[in-house]
């Protein structure tokens, strides 16, 4: 069954990094509808509420050499067992017994990336994931369950 492997989020009193991404881990959190993570800095904005990354396409990244963790490419969350990249925009997932998520678009990142790697974010256009909106509130944890709402 696919699960939740990680969760991170900018808290709204962290400073900047001079390279990639500022993100601190979670084992649980709070999916708050049309907002992202409770807390997140960067919640609010109504195309991307949340990032969202499969884990299969970060083992490949890490593969190829592009510097990838826990929150490093700037994913809010990872989750394994679905490959993202077979799924359509306007896709559902239920994570947990009550959050509800949709897929807006494919994440492409952005030129902070280049500050890991000078291939990104070229390399790994269409490889990120997706950006998505929190339509159903509910907590979230690692090992949480995920699956495609039909």
């Amino acid at each position: 069954m696919p699960t939740i492997v990680s969760i991170t989020y900018r808290p709204e009193e962290h400073g900047r990094l001079e390279k990639g991404y500022d993100r601190v881990p979670l084992q649980k959190a709070m999916l708050i509808s049309e907002y992202g993570i409770e807390h997140d800095c960067k919640g609010g904005n109504p195309q991307r509420n949340l990032n969202v990354m499969d884990a299969l396409t970060q083992s490949e990244l890490t593969a190829e050499g592009i510097p990838t963790g826990v929150g490093v490419l700037g994913e809010n969350m990872i989750i394994d067992g679905i490959d993202l990249r077979t799924v359509i925009e306007g896709t559902r997932l239920r994570l947990g017994a009550e959050a509800i998520i949709e897929l807006i678009k494919l994440r492409n990142g952005c030129q902070q990336l280049t500050t890991l790697d000078a291939r990104l974010p070229e390399h790994t256009r269409g490889r990120l994931g997706y950006m998505c909106r929190v339509v159903q509130s509910g907590p979230v944890q690692v090992g949480d369950p995920v699956e495609i709402i039909p």
